[in-house]
């Protein structure tokens, strides 16, 4: 499919015009930072394996009715997204402590928690996606009390999906994060999962060793991070056990 023009360009996608009035398409691209794009590398393969794995996540949550924005994978590294309006908020869903949590409370990595936690950070890049209550979410018309009902169940359900596949395959879902989107039909607005769902944005532990398969890795210098994304993907079956390389992908009509 030839590309269209270019919407905007991210840390790890790109966006163009896609070919339907009201579709994106998303490019993945190779390029890894942390800490607010302090820390940056290129890692090839990563965007690959992050399109695969976004597929397959998003693929699941729209057979159990979790609307998402994702309509169907393009190639190796695009897929063709639902136009959405983007909350700015990053919604994130921790089932023990990690990261952020565990510098600002003082609770060790690894902690479960009595019950999952979500919290809502601002997205703004220049201000450090800081974290934000919903009081000021109501206060400054980001969400209405309706959305945040929908985005707390969207979260939920997710978490729930998440889980229990990950335990399947030997992982434990640490946290996650998510961005919803807002898709109009005329008059009538649905909240949709958008974004992405990779390795990038949770935080994924071997349940038996604690080894870490997602983004810190990259992030606290522990390994190679296409090894521990492959593994994620070997797992779950979106490349085979013995391939270097994600399988040859086929179109989803």
């Amino acid at each position: 499919m030839a590309r269209r023009k270019k919407i905007y360009e991210g840390k790890a996608k790109t966006l163009y015009e896609g070919p339907e009035p009201g579709t994106i398409v998303q490019y993945f691209k190779d390029d890894a930072t942390a800490f607010n794009a302090e820390k940056r590398d290129v890692i090839e393969g990563k965007g690959v394996l992050n399109n695969l794995l976004s597929e397959y996540f998003m693929m699941g949550l729209n057979n159990i009715g979790v609307p998402t924005h994702f309509l169907k994978r393009l190639n190796m590294r695009e897929q063709l997204v639902r136009a959405c309006e983007i909350i700015p908020l990053e919604v994130v869903v921790r089932n023990y402590a990690a990261g952020s949590m565990s510098k600002r409370l003082g609770i060790d990595e690894g902690t479960q928690l009595p019950r999952p936690i979500i919290e809502y950070y601002y997205k703004d890049d220049k201000l450090g996606d800081p974290l934000i209550t919903e009081e000021h979410i109501a206060a400054f018309g980001w969400a209405s009390q309706q959305d945040m009902d929908d985005i707390l169940s969207l979260a939920l359900r997710v978490n729930d999906f998440l889980s229990g596949v990950m335990f399947g395959v030997g992982i434990r879902l640490i946290d996650f994060k998510i961005e919803i989107g807002r898709v109009y039909d005329g008059d009538f607005q649905r909240l949709v999962v958008a974004d992405e769902i990779s390795p990038d944005s949770c935080r994924l532990w071997d349940i038996e060793t604690n080894q870490k398969l997602d983004k810190d890795v990259f992030r606290r210098d522990l390994g190679n991070l296409t090894d521990a994304y492959s593994e994620v993907a070997r797992r779950l079956g979106v490349m085979p056990k013995n391939a270097a390389t994600p399988i040859k992908p086929t179109l989803i009509n």
